[in-house]
């Protein structure tokens, strides 16, 4: 009960309100808008948080990283465009929903379920907190060099039919976190003793570049094209009952939210996946999945928005990111000094469940703002690609020049953003080289500290957590080549048959 008043407390001011305020409104906009999304919203906005304090910049991260996927929610059902990527499984039951003229019904489903998954994954990770805080404590240097790479394994994999590329971006990313000064001896490494790189390269530059600044150039080398919205009528509270009677799909949805949220590497793309996967072979009527099934968009939007609050687990508990978002998050607590990772749960455990019941009152305030105001929202698609691409490309180069005031930051923006651009008209993915970078410096530091303590390779993994982290690697890495092998077989087989 002390834990819980200690929170309260921290959340208990007119700042962590505004913030709140403002992470939850905002993100519900940047998710309304095709082809913006988080990334490049969190993206901009990192230097301004750096110079709040920790729990108002992440509360502010955190507002638009769980809010966005509730407004992406509105372009998916009534123009069939996702405002988040997140969000395109959506496009399957609720467009459907709207050509019948159903629109205000899937919007209110789609938001109710989204909340049902959001408060679920809190709760559920509250109760939660308390075996964190036992856990925690058994990861010593070993174990978290181990968690590091399985968290890199998981993304590399996660990349079906792009496996191979998607390691070399890894790859790439654990690169560009070599340059510099190196953080033990403070050697200067791939420097070639020039002033310009002896610094390194700044995470925000690369997210900047690679998210926000790439945008910029898709949206304004695409045309902008003409959209017709449908006319809302009525309210929106009916989704609240209709939820109701669904309950084994969205618990199960939310479960498997939770629990693939946790796992890094894996995030929102699997849990709806897998949760509407279920619900189709479960349903009474599986005929009705992709023409408007009111299940189906359940399981879609259950499942997404149970993942942010689980996605926080490994970066308090371990200090380990699971995909890009959370990634660029780390960069707020270490600015101001906040290590994650099994310290925080014994030192700052009122920090820990201050976060988590902020995402519980940032889904209350959105859905509150949803069910008052779809209606305006409504209007936000509609706004020109090439307004959106101006916009984002004077923000982002105004944030980078404000970390310190750097024209050489500026120069290295533009070209990672232009890197950025051409990955994502080759359709290349991007995160791994965020995740290179931050996990990356992660295993150097704690690979150094760990072999300090050990002698032989036996050594490194005779601890129960590192032995099973070590089991559960090579598991991937056996069921990723017996995959490979696979579907090269079939490849091969098919070539034949060709001939």
């Amino acid at each position: 009960m002390d834990l819980l008043v200690s929170a309260l407390e921290i959340l208990m001011r007119w700042d962590v309100a505004l913030a709140l305020l403002t992470g939850s409104v905002g993100g519900v906009l940047i998710g309304a808008i095709p082809g913006v999304g988080p990334a490049v919203a969190i993206a901009i906005l990192l230097p301004a948080t750096f110079s709040m304090e920790p729990i108002v910049g992440l509360t502010v991260l955190l507002g638009i990283y769980g809010s966005s996927m509730y407004g992406g929610a509105i372009p998916a059902i009534l123009i069939n465009t996702p405002g988040t990527a997140v969000n395109a499984l959506t496009t399957y039951d609720g467009y459907p929903m709207t050509v019948r003229g159903e629109p205000r019904r899937a919007l209110s489903l789609a938001y109710s379920a989204s909340f049902f998954g959001g408060v679920f994954s809190v709760v559920c990770l509250i109760l939660f907190a308390p075996v964190l805080a036992k856990v925690a404590p058994l990861f010593g240097s070993r174990e978290i060099f181990l968690a590091a790479l399985l968290g890199l394994i998981l993304v590399v994999v996660a990349h079906r039919g792009q496996a191979l590329i998607a390691g070399v971006m890894a790859g790439f990313g654990i690169f560009l976190q070599t340059i510099g000064m190196e953080p033990v001896k403070y050697t200067q490494r791939y420097t070639f003793e020039t002033q310009v790189l002896s610094g390194g390269i700044d995470l925000i530059v690369v997210v900047l570049g690679l998210f926000a600044l790439s945008q910029a150039f898709v949206l304004l080398t695409d045309e902008d094209k003409t959209i017709h919205t449908t006319q809302l009528r009525g309210g929106l509270f009916q989704g609240l009952r209709e939820l109701a009677r669904h309950p084994r799909v969205a618990g199960v949805s939310a479960g498997l939210g939770v629990v693939m949220g946790m796992i890094p590497g894996v995030g929102e793309f699997t849990a709806q996946f897998m949760s509407y996967t279920y619900a189709q072979r479960t349903s009474n009527r599986p005929e009705d999945f992709g023409r408007g099934s009111s299940e189906g968009l359940i399981a879609a939007e259950t499942a997404n928005n149970a993942v942010p609050a689980a996605a926080m687990v490994p970066l308090l508990a371990l200090g380990i990111p699971g995909e890009a978002l959370t990634a660029m998050m780390l960069s707020v607590f270490y600015v101001h000094n906040v290590v994650p990772g099994p310290g925080l749960f014994q030192t700052r455990m009122d920090f820990v469940v201050a976060l988590y019941l902020a995402l519980l009152i940032l889904n209350l305030l959105v859905l509150v703002f949803l069910l008052g105001a779809t209606t305006q929202l409504v209007k936000v698609v509609k706004i020109p690609n090439r307004f959106l691409g101006i916009a984002i490309l004077t923000l982002s180069f105004v944030g980078v020049y404000s970390l310190r005031n750097s024209a050489t930051d500026c120069m290295l923006v533009a070209g990672f953003g232009l890197l950025g651009f051409v990955l994502k008209r080759l359709s290349l993915p991007v995160v791994p080289i965020i995740l290179g970078m931050v996990l990356g410096g992660i295993m150097e530091v704690k690979l150094r500290a760990a072999m300090a303590r050990v002698k032989t390779p036996w050594d490194f993994i005779d601890r129960p957590v590192a032995f099973l982290l070590f089991v559960v690697i090579l598991l991937v890495l056996a069921v990723q080549l017996r995959r490979g092998w696979i579907e090269g077989r079939a490849l091969r087989a098919a070539m034949r048959d060709e001939r």
